[in-house]
């Protein structure tokens, strides 16, 4: 993983003194609530339902044992209420699907020594809020994938430099988000982000990037287009920088629901192409910014050194494969399930699994974030990552340590063999803590979670990608779903809208695309029945071998609508006969 330099850590350690010095002058009343709101935001603080809540950056979802240990002590020293209507809140940080980190409950007072906590372990919140370029996220396998072209982190790292705190784009129309892939199987999402990066390369075997811009969800979801088919990596930093020139100069910001840079996409089109090529040539030919602004090979090898894999852990590797015996059938599930190979041999990367009964999606207890750290130390020479589904991958296991992995696993409850299943449903904290949202997410996740523990139930049902989210803002990524759930508000009373068919982009998927609206919203004792009526029809209509989506392909909405409007109509009627 990215080894911080001396540069990088006094940067954030400054930043973490500046963000002190702010916080005791607004304790003390010389800052208002409004002049501190955007320092505090683009140090991650927000103030949610309850508490300030703050979101810790993880750089392309990469974290180190040492890091977690530290995230673990910020849950037990700071993230806990020990009075009043809330006490024995907290304790619990949620990871998040742009792998990042929250917690819930530290008070504002003590806002700047969690700061200082966090960046001596290389941890920080800058820019991970507020309207300015976010966390860069890419593929939780980047470096290690099999059909990976070219490994996108040391380029992620290259565009965190010059997004952070960049002079111009501090406050944007709109917070901004990237993500960047290497590989053919985008597994980073990027066609849902403000500006989506597949590095490939061209005919000569040249280094470049596809350039999407305007992808999004929110009350519009809306698919970015591709606006630019190879820009060499050279020229990558230039031609960000053209494109989010364009967006702060023209991006409405009249309008909050409208601020979003898919919405001068769509209302531009050609134009808005045509304008970014403009500002992009005009750079070229700026002696000084320009020249800046243009990677070297010097630049990227420096940064690529930084990336270096654990050479010395990878030696000790083998290429044999000591298993249990194969009549053990939990065993055999979880390695079916949550064991990938990797492009080193005898490594794999493995997924700790972080849905299970009793916790919402995402959710890590301070003890869990310690056994986690552990386990990364133990199996993955002190690495783990952050993925978009909100678990946690090691991805330097040596395939003789499977065994023990397992069974060390299995007693830190991060074992479950839920990959990409039912039971891996993404959620977002929803109005339990958020002041967004809506309506709650953790009940239904709960449910599902109680509900479908079956292995064999889960295997039946086979791919399967639920995201639940609290409001339109749509940070459980509802729309992306196969099935998706929305929390919706009608006169102070919770109700979830039901979505079926989105796609993330990922190769098995198909291509990027929002799920469907199916009929009318569900009250919240019924979404969990219209949910069993959709798997009971997908069930009942799938061909031998054929997934929930592929079904749903194949024989339309309108049986999943059916179904769904029967329990629909069956609830109305016991309320009727109650």
């Amino acid at each position: 993983m990215y080894r911080y330099s001396d540069f990088d850590r006094h940067f954030i350690r400054q930043r973490a003194a500046q963000f002190r010095d702010q916080l005791e002058r607004h304790l003390r009343g010389e800052l208002s609530d409004d002049d501190f709101r955007p320092l505090r935001l683009q140090n991650g603080w927000y103030i949610q339902r309850h508490a300030p809540m703050l979101r810790v950056a993880i750089p392309y979802g990469e974290v180190s044992s040492r890091q977690l240990r530290t995230l673990a002590r910020v849950a037990r020293e700071f993230d806990r209420v020990t009075t009043g209507p809330f006490a024995g809140q907290g304790g619990v940080g949620h990871f998040t699907t742009r792998q990042n980190i929250q917690f819930n409950w530290i008070p504002l007072a003590r806002a700047a020594d969690v700061m200082d906590a966090l960046a001596e372990a290389d941890l920080h919140g800058i820019q991970t809020s507020g309207n300015c370029i976010r966390n860069i996220t890419t593929d939780a396998l980047a470096g290690i994938a099999p059909d990976e072209e070219v490994d996108p982190r040391p380029y992620c790292e290259l565009l965190r430099q010059w997004s952070t705190l960049h002079p111009e784009f501090a406050f944007l129309p709109r917070k901004f988000k990237i993500a960047v892939t290497g590989a053919p199987n985008d597994r980073a999402a990027i066609a849902w982000h403000d500006i989506g990066l597949q590095l490939h390369r061209n005919a000569q075997g040249q280094v470049g990037f596809r350039v999407r811009v305007g992808g999004g969800m929110g009350r519009t979801p809306m698919i970015g287009p591709v606006i630019a088919d190879f820009v060499p990596w050279s020229e990558i930093v230039r031609y960000l920088e053209a494109i989010v020139r364009v967006y702060n100069a023209y991006g409405r910001r009249d309008n909050l629901y409208k601020a979003r840079i898919k919405i001068l996409v769509k209302a531009q089109g050609q134009a808005f192409i045509d304008a970014v090529q403009a500002e992009f040539e005009a750079l070229q030919r700026d002696d000084t910014l320009g020249a800046a602004l243009r990677l070297s090979d010097a630049a990227l090898a420096r940064v690529q050194a930084m990336f270096e894999p654990p050479r010395e852990w990878l030696a000790t590797a083998a290429h044999t494969d000591a298993t249990p015996p194969p009549t053990d059938t939990a065993w055999r599930r979880w390695r079916d399930r949550q064991v990938q190979a990797t492009r080193w041999p005898g490594v794999v990367a493995v997924t700790l699994s972080l849905k299970r009964p009793g916790q919402a999606p995402g959710d890590v207890t301070d003890a869990q974030l310690d056994a986690a750290a552990d386990l990364a130390e133990r199996f993955s020479a002190g690495e783990a990552r952050v993925t978009h589904e909100q678990n946690l991958l090691l991805p330097w296991v040596r395939e003789v340590d499977l065994p023990a992995l397992w069974q060390a696993a299995r007693a830190a409850g991060m074992a479950s063999p839920n990959r990409g299943t039912l039971a891996d449903l993404i959620a977002c904290p929803g109005g339990d803590l958020c002041a967004l949202a809506n309506a709650r997410t953790t009940p239904l996740a709960l449910q599902v979670l109680q509900r479908y523990q079956d292995p064999e139930e889960l295997e039946a049902l086979g791919d399967l990608a639920l995201h639940v989210s609290g409001c339109m803002n749509s940070c459980g990524h509802h729309h992306s779903g196969h099935i998706g759930v929305l929390g919706v508000d009608k006169d102070g009373s919770e109700w979830y809208q039901l979505t079926l068919g989105g796609s993330d982009g990922q190769t098995a998927h198909g291509p990027a695309r929002p799920g469907r609206v199916v009929g009318p919203a569900f009250a919240a004792d019924e979404i969990g029945d219209a949910l069993q009526a959709v798997l009971d029809t997908y069930l009942e209509a799938r061909q031998p071998g054929e997934r929930f989506i592929d079904t749903l392909q194949r024989v339309g909405l309108a049986p999943f609508r059916a179904a769904t409007d029967a329990v629909r109509r069956s609830t109305a009627i016991e309320s009727v006969e109650a």
